[in-house]
């Protein structure tokens, strides 16, 4: 078991426990010790019960941890739900109270969540417009908008990319179109069934799918198996993943911007955000620091060095003195 592993198990039992057993309702126990640091302990949160809760990928659960311990140090009572499987199971758990805040992303509120077909060009222009519906409708609010954007986007290696040619998406169409076996794709799961994935990819570039050789695996898997090009050549990924530099893996240029910006932004609902505004504005500068390159390089910590995503999230935030270690 890699270093870390032992903590991530033990989590993963609690989890499944809390959900053979009493539902989403209790969560577990933060996983590492913080104290105060910038973040001091707030009269506003002396005991409020605060369960944080994210998807079930690296990124995710980072972000989440970062939610945990920013919340413990400010004096509230944290409860860890993070490692959800899939968008809409942590969507539901939050429209139905069973979370109270969770980083989520402005394409997915966008597209999945309420079911526009275009997204909105700019990032403000997304936040803003999905902040704005999503409250009206569901009573969601959205909020420290960090501008890290892990977007949809398709990878190949360095050496397939230098044989095709493959620089842009309309590369990639063209040659599904003239070659298909040469344009062989791994896509993940979601990815492959998501309006903002595959078949509005498809749609967007006149990729006809019944060409596509296309291979449906696990998201983590896509990674190595596009760089090794043996099972495919071309593979979705999350722009923001560490795996890509690691891997040396291209991004495709998305040249008719189809995919929307997926901004990472602070979601609560409406009542539990106005009964506790402190918790936006504590994590609004923890927000602000996390770029693109910030967040690659923490799930780089993650997926290729083998780190544990809690000690990963604590250690950025004691570096930023934002907690302390205890």
């Amino acid at each position: 078991m890699r270093r870390g592993g032992r903590l991530r198990a033990l989590v993963a039992a609690a989890l499944l426990l809390t959900l053979s057993g009493c539902g989403l309702e209790s969560g577990g126990a933060v996983p590492l010790r913080v104290g105060p640091g910038s973040i001091q302990p707030s009269p506003d949160l002396d005991g409020v019960t605060i369960t944080v809760g994210s998807k079930d990928f690296t990124e995710q659960n980072i972000l989440g941890y970062l939610v945990e311990f920013a919340m413990t140090a400010a004096g509230a009572n944290v409860r860890d739900l993070t490692n959800i499987q899939g968008s809409n199971s942590l969507r539901d758990a939050q429209l139905h109270g069973q979370i109270d805040v969770a980083y989520d992303y402005t394409g997915t509120g966008w597209i999945n969540y309420l079911g526009n077909e275009t997204p909105v060009p700019s990032e403000l222009g997304q936040f803003e417009a999905v902040r704005d519906a999503d409250r009206a409708a569901h009573g969601m609010v959205w909020t420290a908008m960090a501008p890290m954007n892990n977007t949809y986007a398709l990878v190949t290696s360095s050496r397939t990319a230098e044989e095709t040619g493959v620089r842009t998406l309309s590369d990639y169409a063209r040659l599904v179109a003239t070659d298909p076996a040469a344009a062989a794709t791994c896509v993940g799961t979601e990815f492959n069934v998501r309006q903002d994935g595959y078949p509005g990819l498809a749609r967007k570039y006149g990729i006809d799918v019944g060409k596509v050789r296309k291979q449906i695996m696990q998201d983590p898997l896509v990674y190595q198996a596009t760089a090794d090009a043996r099972q495919c050549r071309f593979g979705s990924v999350a722009a923001t993943d560490g795996r890509i530099p690691a891997l040396n893996l291209v991004l495709l240029q998305d040249d008719l911007a189809f995919f929307p910006k997926y901004n990472a932004a602070l979601v609560l609902r409406a009542d539990f955000h106005d009964a506790h505004p402190r918790i936006a504005e504590i994590m609004a500068p923890i927000s602000a620091l996390l770029t693109n390159e910030v967040i690659t390089d923490l799930n780089r910590q993650v997926d290729v060095d083998g780190r544990e995503p809690a000690e990963v999230a604590r250690d950025w935030l004691v570096a930023r003195g934002f907690v302390t270690a205890e």
